[in-house]
Order: C-alpha cells, then structure tokens, then sequence
C-alpha cells in the first residue's frame, strides 16, 4: 500500500513539473513573439514634422504588458529596445543605434517601460475599467518622459515640448489602450485555454 502512495506521489510531482517546464517553455516562446510584434508594429509609421512618427508602438506595447502580464511583458519590451541599441533597425522609421534613445523621440522609447509595467498590472484587475485607467497612468508617464527628454534636447519649456511632441498624439495613444486592453484580454483568455498560464 504505502509502495503504491509513493508511486502515485511521485507520478503527481512528475505532472507538476512536466507542467512547470511547460509553462516556462511558453513563457519565453511568447515573450520572443510579443518582442517581434513590437519591431513589426513599429515600422508601421507615419512621419512628422516634430520628428516624433506616428505609430502603433502604443498600442503593441500595451497588449505586451496586458497578455503577458508585467513582467514578461517588462523583459520582451527590454528586448525589444536592447535590440534597436545593439544596432538592429528596430525603431520607428527603422531608426536604430545608442543614438535613437538618445535623440528627441528616446524618452518615449524608455518610457515604454514604464507603460507596459502599469498595463500589466492593470491587466490583472477584474474590472477592465479600473485596468485601463491604470493602462493610462502608464500611458501618461511613459508621454511625461517624452516631453521631458524633448524639451531638454530642444531647450524649450515643458509645455511647449507637450504641444510638439504629446497632446497632438494623446486621442490616439488613449484609444490605442483601450483597445490593447479589450482585445488583449480576449486573446489571453483565448490562449489560456490551451494551457498558457503566467
């Protein structure tokens, strides 16, 4: 009898583990495919004079954080900019180097951090108003760090900078949220269903 316990403990422990191992395996596949999807969406770009290009980078960094959660979504979105600074075109416009973070749209690109953190965390409240106002608050530090790194560049005060660089792109980086955050939650739930668990 207690031969057969143990045989079915062991059987239990090995489940578990096969499960873990699982998970971890679909955790990196997914946060190599979100880091993918970011450098894709961000080549769908339309210039502008202010040098700052208009782009669903919003919106592919939102959906990162709201499927894969804050952290996974945290290192893909990591991924992603370590690439463009190790030389791979996978900026805006296909803009890459230490040089594009430094330039006028780099707080923006850091600030992306910030964004996809708060998604995240919003992603993981019941009430998807309350996940989306968190989304904002992402939304609206990420821009902050954008105003500030341009004004300092530009030698321009900060509203000034948030004329130029912020609020003529604010309607469409709020709707960029909200709709990471309906479609993202229907598609974690969707692939939550095949097992993917974080």
């Amino acid at each position: 009898m207690e031969h057969i316990e143990k045989k079915n403990r062991s059987l239990i422990n090995n489940r578990k583990k096969n499960s873990r191992n699982r998970n971890v395996t679909l955790n990196l596949v997914m946060t190599g495919m979100f880091s993918a999807l970011l450098i894709v969406l961000s080549q769908l770009s339309i210039p502008t004079p202010t040098g700052v290009p208009i782009t669903l980078q919003t919106f592919a960094v939102a959906i990162t954080g709201v499927i894969l959660g804050w952290k996974f979504g945290f290192v893909s979105t990591l991924i992603y900019i370590l690439l463009g600074i190790a030389g791979l075109p996978v900026f805006a416009n296909f803009k890459a180097g230490l040089q594009a973070i430094a330039g006028p749209t780099g707080g923006f690109i850091y600030g992306f951090l910030l964004m996809v953190i708060l998604c995240g965390v919003g992603a993981k409240r019941k009430n998807i108003l309350q996940g989306i106002l968190i989304g904002l608050v992402g939304l609206m530090g990420c821009h902050a760090l954008g105003i500030n790194h341009y004004a300092f560049l530009s030698n321009i005060s900060f509203w000034k900078s948030a004329l130029l660089v912020s609020i003529p792109y604010l309607i469409k980086d709020v709707v960029s949220i909200v709709l990471a955050f309906v479609i993202g939650i229907q598609v974690k739930k969707s692939i939550g269903n095949y097992g993917y668990k974080r």
